[in-house]
């Protein structure tokens, strides 16, 4: 009989965002595991493989308390269990149900970061104490440290998995087509960043195309800041642009890094250690990136010299940058083609795959 891996997933309601990639990847690494995903009850995803079930569970409102009772009726089950996002609300609702000390091998967390205050680190330790057979993944060094200097003896680096689809197609450097703002409009993003610089380069009466995701990350909700930003993005009179506001299926977002310029002007507090699923599809389509200094997104394009890297994201540095490597594309292309070869196979979902089903740690 083969295993039964639950993935908890609640913001899952669609082929939009990496929450869908990064399970989507882990599903298709080993097709003689059965899948279960608890995502959203609004889900309309295509499920990426027959092993997989989907389950439409979650209410946005309610979760936490959802998450309550799944987590006992999933504890009393032979099954693995996975909370791809996790935070520390899911260790300490899992201390909670739990009758006594969750069995080894059975439950495992995917931080994809965490802020180290010292007041929940002291909750951290306790939970290490009471529970020391969970086991935290992270892709990050900082983020397994976090967890190992509280106590848990399962805290592992587990890199990010890279997309499937875009694993499963070799890139080749092309000719530019575009600059390309993927993912959600958020303002740790630099969302904001990008539509000053339209509108720079439309006063400039300078002629680049421009493709950019307008959706939001989940549900359907901006901040004000970010919906005052599409409000002014549409106002622009600017010719060269086009706005992708509906969700994208992962082969049409795929696509858009073609020929591109994948641009992430992000804020370094926020992704000074923080992984981007973003940049691995940019590198692994062979679309070099424009990012800002001191990210982790930065180290990667420093690394295969794929892009250029600023120190300010203001729209004159932008455009420069962008204008560099619009002038050397098929150098830029070529070497973001041999980074995705690279990154594709330090950030397979087979190395996931392996912890989770083999206990491969």
């Amino acid at each position: 009989m083969s295993q039964i891996i639950n993935i908890v997933e609640p913001t899952l309601t669609s082929e939009a965002g990496h929450c869908f990639s990064f399970v989507s990847s882990l599903c298709q690494a080993d097709q003689k595991t059965r899948f279960i995903l608890w995502g959203n009850h609004l889900s309309s995803l295509t499920l990426p493989a027959k092993n997989v079930e989907l389950k439409k569970y979650f209410f946005r409102k309610i979760r936490k308390i959802q998450s309550f009772f799944l987590y006992k009726k999933l504890l009393a089950t032979q099954e693995k269990i996975l909370v791809s996002t996790a935070g520390r609300v899911d260790l300490a609702v899992f201390d909670w149900v739990s009758k006594g000390v969750i069995p080894p091998n059975k439950v495992y967390f995917y931080f994809h970061w965490i802020n180290d205050s010292h007041k929940k680190i002291a909750r951290l330790k306790q939970l290490a104490i009471k529970q020391p057979n969970l086991v935290i993944l992270g892709p990050t060094d900082s983020v397994v440290k976090v967890f190992q200097e509280a106590g848990f003896k399962q805290a592992h680096l587990v890199p990010y998995p890279v997309s499937a689809v875009v694993s499963k197609n070799p890139a080749q450097a092309t000719p530019f087509s575009r600059v390309w703002f993927a993912g959600a409009a958020r303002q740790d993003k630099g969302f904001d960043k990008v539509v000053d610089l339209i509108e720079h380069v439309g006063n400039l009466g300078i002629d680049i195309p421009f493709t950019l995701q307008t959706s939001s990350d989940h549900f359907g909700k901006y901040d004000a800041e970010t919906k005052a930003d599409i409000a002014r993005l549409k106002k622009l009179t600017y010719a060269h642009l086009q706005m992708c506001a509906d969700t994208l299926s992962t082969e049409a977002y795929s696509r858009l890094f073609i020929g591109a310029i994948c641009i992430q002007p992000y804020r370094t507090a926020d992704f000074a250690d923080r992984i981007s699923g973003v940049t691995l599809d940019a590198l692994s389509a062979g679309s070099p990136v424009v990012t800002s200094a001191g990210t982790w997104i930065a180290r990667q394009v420093e690394r295969f010299d794929a892009g250029i890297i600023v120190d300010t994201t203001s729209p004159e540095h932008l455009l420069a940058a962008i204008k560099k490597v619009i002038a050397e594309y098929k150098y830029y292309s070529e070497k973001a083609v041999t980074a995705g070869q690279t990154l594709q196979d330090e950030h397979s979902a087979n190395h996931l795959a392996n912890v989770i089903l083999a206990n491969n740690i």
